[in-house]
């Protein structure tokens, strides 16, 4: 299979390819590979290939799963693949292979997908860039000088970049959504308790992240949803399947839908015009296809529920790090010294101010309720402007020094007592401030790429849907794909070849 047909294809087109005969999984991941070593040395965005396990998997695999020798990509975070490494962009777990797969990734392989690497992200998924100091950065396939986001970073670029049709990807505060807005792609974060976390863990975050995938088509990420949705037996609080298959969802009208929209930040930052302008052509887009869309947002107070977010963030941290060190005997130089921070942060709080932190939680899902009751879907910027330059939220030098003092005197209370941490947290925060609310409230959501920027870049919009909304989420995309097609739109910092002739 030549690169040129492969990038003609979505998943659900190769998938097709191979179970008609016309091509077999093993020269479609050879173009796959031959795609990957071209454009990633620009890119950054595999930190460890797999390939001969993913030709000794592709000779055998059977040609009739619903994704069968469809190439892929793992994030190397909670998406263990047994005897492989999960690194989370960490030095000391870099090495240390993972003992089985996670649920989700023997989901992906009983559908028929082929992993051949594991894409770059930040430390622990900790940031909405991919500037792990481990791997080195990930460039954005539209701009090399631009972020691609994170902490999907590295899946969003690749799948951008043509190397892969979809990639794996997990959301804890935006780390689906925030990546597909920079890369001009579609990115669904499942609700709460839709898609399988275990069996190492149960709902991180009290289930504040989830699994999922990037893709170019909304019927890619329809089709992937149903490989990975449902619980299993180490699953919490499983949920009510859906009505129908989603991949049965894209074909479906969306009928007539109450819209509210807003650009305004939560934290009230300022937002780029570009994000404004595109959350604004995204309503007159509605509009035309016979939505009923006004300007109104959830009665909820942004700080407050990003300061509740943060803490339970903080904690989860702490904790990582802790049985990290456990677990390995690594010491303090196995972590970057933001993760340092945040980890003092963690261990400087009392249980009680954790616990009332998350209570708080309810308050935000009521009000997210009280506004669905009102409106089918809120729309609003995914990031609040374009993909920000590589390395603009590199901490500044008194920061660095209070990074330095915490490593060499543990000071944790100290240093967390200061606030300084906070501020300089919720001030890069202020650059994807939209997506919290969905992770916080467990509500799915999903960026699309409908609007680019007059310099050519992505600046995706975002929509929340209510719980068990994802087959309304896309429905709608489906539409509006055909109203503003996407998918054959091509960056321009990695070459492409001539488009295959039909």
């Amino acid at each position: 299979m030549r690169v040129d047909e492969y990038l003609a294809h979505d998943a659900v087109g190769l998938a097709a390819l191979v179970r008609d005969g016309e091509v077999s999984a093993a020269d479609v991941l050879e173009a796959a590979i031959s795609r990957a070593e071209e454009v990633d040395p620009r890119l950054n965005a595999i930190i460890r290939p797999m390939y001969e396990e993913a030709r000794r998997r592709a000779a055998t695999a059977p040609a009739d799963a619903p994704l069968a020798g469809v190439p892929f990509l793992l994030k190397d975070l909670f998406q263990d693949y047994a005897g492989v490494p999960t690194s989370m962009a960490c030095r000391a777990m870099r090495d240390i292979p993972a003992p089985a797969h996670a649920e989700v990734v023997r989901r992906w392989l009983d559908a028929g997908l082929i992993p051949f690497g594991k894409t770059n992200l930040p430390e622990f998924g900790a940031k909405g860039v991919t500037e792990p100091r481990e791997f080195g950065p990930t460039r954005n396939p539209w701009n090399l000088a631009r972020t691609p986001g994170g902490s999907s970073g590295g899946s969003a670029a690749a799948v951008a970049a043509g190397i892969v049709p979809a990639a794996g990807a997990n959301d804890g505060g935006g780390s689906i959504r925030i990546p597909a807005a920079c890369c001009g792609l579609v990115g669904l974060k499942p609700g709460r308790g839709r898609v399988p976390f275990g069996p190492a863990a149960g709902e991180p975050m009290h289930g504040a992240a989830v699994n999922g995938v990037v893709t170019r088509t909304v019927r890619d990420s329809a089709v992937l949803l149903d490989a990975m949705a449902g619980p299993e037996p180490t699953s919490p609080y499983p949920i009510a399947p859906p009505e129908r298959p989603y991949a049965d969802e894209v074909a479906r009208d969306a009928g007539r839908l109450r819209i509210g929209f807003t650009h305004r930040s939560p934290l009230g930052t300022r937002v780029h015009p570009e994000a404004a302008t595109a959350v604004r052509n995204a309503a007159g887009l509605l509009e035309k296809l016979g939505h009923d869309v006004e300007e109104a947002e959830p009665g909820i107070d942004g700080r407050a529920l990003t300061e509740d977010f943060l803490t339970l963030w903080y904690g989860s941290v702490a904790a990582l790090v802790d049985d990290i060190k456990a677990r390995t005997g690594c010491g303090d130089d196995a972590f970057e010294p933001d993760t340092h921070m945040l980890a003092a942060m963690g261990r400087s709080m009392d249980a009680s101010v954790y616990v009332r932190c998350h209570e708080h939680w309810n308050e935000h899902i009521r009000a997210l309720a009280d506004f669905h009751g009102r409106y089918d879907l809120l729309l609003t910027p995914t990031i609040a402007g374009p993909p920000i330059p590589i390395g603009r939220l590199d901490p500044p030098a008194w920061l660095r020094a209070a990074e330095r003092a915490l490593v060499r005197t543990r000071t944790d209370r100290i240093v967390a007592m200061t606030g300084l941490v906070t501020t300089e947290v919720m001030h890069n925060l202020t650059a994807t401030p939209f997506t919290l609310l969905a992770n916080l409230t467990g509500a799915p959501a999903i960026s699309l790429p409908l609007h680019w920027t007059p310099d050519g870049l992505p600046l995706g919009v975002q929509f929340v849907a209510p719980a068990g909304g994802e087959g309304l989420l896309l429905r709608l995309a489906a539409r509006l794909e055909e109203a503003h097609p996407w998918a054959q739109r091509r960056p321009s910092a990695v070459p492409f070849p001539a488009p295959a002739a039909s």
